[in-house]
């Protein structure tokens, strides 16, 4: 049978953080089954080689972004390969949960660099070939990025700080034909808060009590945040920069 899926990357070349799993791995697939050229980033290589077991588009580079060079690496390993960047998604990302009277210096150092700090080196490094192709930035943020965590401010001061960055990125690289956007999921099924370190009852605890707020009363799935992402990232959509979009079933609104 045909692939369905409209090739609307045919060509292109993207590169998505956090492939490993859950939005980040969804992405890639996505991605790849609309043509792109995919570099899968993280730092888990048996996860990462299951995402490229998905699709023969994907090719997969393990390593910790947060490391010294690593942003000038992973593009580097991009253009190396296919001679072009077209999309940046920056998708990887840590949560922690941690009260006010908890806090702890190392863990928010942590929390900035790698939902800070390495999609700004990523997106600094690429941002010469993006411009060549008048390419695209998509940031993950979360719905806590702009609605309030108890327990977990920090977390949400980083995707706070990401939004914004996607907004005033938007702005200065606008004429230079590179469009920036955020797409903010809300509680999804991702094993973001066992890689948190939390236990498996608390997890349980946390979702349950997250799925009775959300007003479509479910989580959402990794696969409908990948295809707002995609979109966001779709050539077609060339006057849509500078937004963040909330994918959260509409827990935004409680």
């Amino acid at each position: 049978m045909p692939n369905s899926t409209p090739l609307h990357f045919m060509d292109h070349v993207a590169i998505v953080t956090g492939a490993g799993s859950g939005i980040g791995r969804a992405t890639a697939v996505a991605l790849a089954e609309s043509g792109a050229h995919v570099l899968g980033v993280g730092r888990r290589k048996e996860a990462l080689e299951e995402t490229a077991q998905a699709h023969t588009n994907i090719a997969v580079l393990p390593l910790d972004i947060c490391e010294e060079g690593a942003a000038d690496r992973v593009v580097a390993t991009a253009a190396e390969w296919w001679g072009r960047i077209d999309v940046l998604v920056n998708n990887a990302g840590v949560t922690a949960v941690m009260p006010l009277a908890e806090t702890d210096r190392s863990v928010i150092t942590n929390l900035f660099e790698l939902n800070v700090t390495a999609p700004s080196m990523l997106a600094h490094a690429a941002l010469p070939y993006l411009r060549d192709s008048s390419g695209s930035i998509v940031n993950v943020s979360s719905t806590y990025g702009h609605r309030p965590l108890a327990g977990g401010a920090h977390y949400a001061a980083t995707k706070s700080a990401l939004e914004q960055l996607t907004r005033s990125w938007a702005l200065e690289l606008a004429p230079e034909g590179v469009r920036v956007n955020a797409i903010a999921p809300g509680p999804t099924k991702t094993d973001v808060l066992a890689a948190a370190g939390l236990p498996q009852n608390t997890i349980d605890d946390m979702l349950s009590h997250e799925r009775g707020r959300i007003p479509t009363g479910r989580l959402g799935d990794p696969k409908e945040v990948a295809n707002w992402i995609v979109r966001m990232a779709d050539p077609l959509g060339a006057h849509i920069t500078g937004q963040v979009l909330t994918v959260d079933g509409g827990l935004h609104l409680v």
